[in-house]
């Protein structure tokens, strides 16, 4: 063996195409593979950064030794958890309560009240691609200190079934509370016997849990204040431009859109938005 060779082999060795860590696959089979989930499980892949979903896809058929997409779709078309797993590597779910937290105390301090004010006991949000539910139990835990009336709720939505089963249940790690005041956590949650945090019952009686596509599914009217963050970073720029006009067309006049830290709508005015604060705008 010459040395080139030598070389390319061990080249080749640690980089893991030995284990097929680099076999490549073509862009039909991909296609192949997103219509056929969209047809058999109504879930439509074709509007987020496809260069994202090929790469969680193919490390999932990676993981499994598999050859090819058509064999991994056999396997989550059996296999239940495998699907599961598939739903949960897609739609990524990283949150945690107060995410960026001078955000939401400005929202407690300033935006929030003033919606109560206008609204009064017809008040009510969404938290738009709701993940475990950190984020609307962040909301409703507002609500609560700022005495709304008991019909102010929050409707909580995502497309997956796993995660809102785990946000319905209300229970979460002590990493999930790095934003929030010691004062909160005492107040509005339970320690269990295994170190972790449940939701109490005043703030769950808030938030309304159920499955909802941004994609695919109609959008309610007459919102005060949807919250939608960093959930549009994973989609095309057309359509992220076509889920904030219709985030627009869902809020009321004066109804706030909340967006997260990374993101900015850059012709808010085209879409009838004034900017109330960074990553706040408001329903003109």
């Amino acid at each position: 063996m010459s040395l080139e060779d030598f070389k390319k082999k061990k080249s080749d060795f640690l980089l893991g195409s030995k284990f097929g860590e680099n076999q490549e696959f073509s862009t039909e089979e991909f296609q192949w593979f997103l219509e056929q989930v969209k047809k058999h499980f109504n879930f439509d892949l074709t509007g987020y950064k496809p260069h994202r979903v090929k790469r969680r896809i193919e490390m999932l058929i990676k993981k499994y030794n598999l050859k090819s997409y058509k064999d991994y779709y056999g396997l989550i078309s059996k296999d239940k958890k495998k699907k599961e797993e598939f739903f949960d590597r897609m739609t990524i779910n990283v949150t945690e309560f107060f995410r960026n937290p001078e955000k939401w105390w400005e929202l407690r301090d300033k935006f929030i009240p003033q919606l109560l004010r206008e609204s009064g006991v017809k008040f009510k949000a969404w938290s738009a691609g709701c993940s475990t539910g950190e984020e609307p139990y962040s909301l409703a835990i507002l609500l609560e200190e700022l005495r709304a009336p008991s019909t102010s709720k929050v409707h909580a939505t995502d497309i997956d079934i796993g995660v809102l089963t785990k946000a319905r249940l209300g229970e979460y790690e002590e990493r999930s509370f790095v934003n929030t005041p010691p004062q909160y956590l005492k107040k509005y949650f339970d320690l269990t016997n295994k170190g972790t945090y449940k939701v109490k019952d005043i703030v769950k009686k808030r938030v309304l849990f159920r499955r909802h596509n941004l994609l695919q599914d109609k959008f309610e009217s007459g919102y005060d204040l949807i919250l939608c963050r960093n959930v549009v970073i994973y989609f095309e720029l057309e359509t992220k431009m076509e889920l904030y006009e219709k985030f627009s067309k869902a809020l009321r006049p004066g109804g706030l859109l909340f967006v997260g830290n990374t993101e900015r709508i850059f012709n808010y005015r085209q879409l009838g938005f004034e900017v109330a604060s960074p990553f706040i705008y408001r329903k003109l």
